[in-house]
């Protein structure tokens, strides 16, 4: 099955860079998860609330606008059912559509679920990627911030 992106998700990539815009449409394309695409850019207001939650751990995100005007971060999530799913299961697949793309691309894609490789690094199997969160996990034992649903363009 081929997925496509909603009018939301398309409203959400409005203001991110068009390297991660174009990888995220060809990652919805070539998936096995349908997911959409919760953020895009945020104001300082909407990430100071998300710090201020514990939901994000940074005031120097990639979601805000970066010197080059753009956004440079997008969070994905499953959809499943009609509706939004943060779910491990599933993001590991569209992290491998997102893997796949940013090759296709030539584009260095830093992911959440494993912040200290390059996506493009990560094993070409849902298995391998799975491995690749448990084996950084390992390696970042404590209050790290695994952050699967989120994707970055890599400085």
């Amino acid at each position: 099955m081929t997925f496509s992106l909603g009018p939301k998700s398309k409203a959400n990539l409005v203001g991110v860079d068009d390297r991660l815009v174009s990888i995220v449409q060809t990652a919805i394309k070539e998936t096995e998860q349908d997911f959409t695409v919760f953020e895009g850019l945020r104001t300082i207001e909407r990430q100071r609330k998300l710090v201020a939650s514990g939901a994000s751990k940074t005031m120097a995100s990639k979601h805000l606008k970066q010197p080059s005007g753009f956004g440079h971060a997008v969070d994905l999530v499953p959809w499943i059912d009609g509706q939004p799913r943060w779910e491990w299961g599933p993001i590991y697949h569209i992290a491998l559509a997102m893997r796949n793309a940013s090759i296709q691309h030539g584009v260095m894609i830093r992911w959440g679920g494993v912040w200290d490789k390059n996506l493009s690094d990560l094993p070409n199997s849902v298995p391998g990627i799975q491995k690749a969160v448990s084996d950084y996990c390992a390696r970042h034992p404590g209050p790290d911030f695994i952050d699967g649903p989120h994707f970055e363009l890599r400085a």
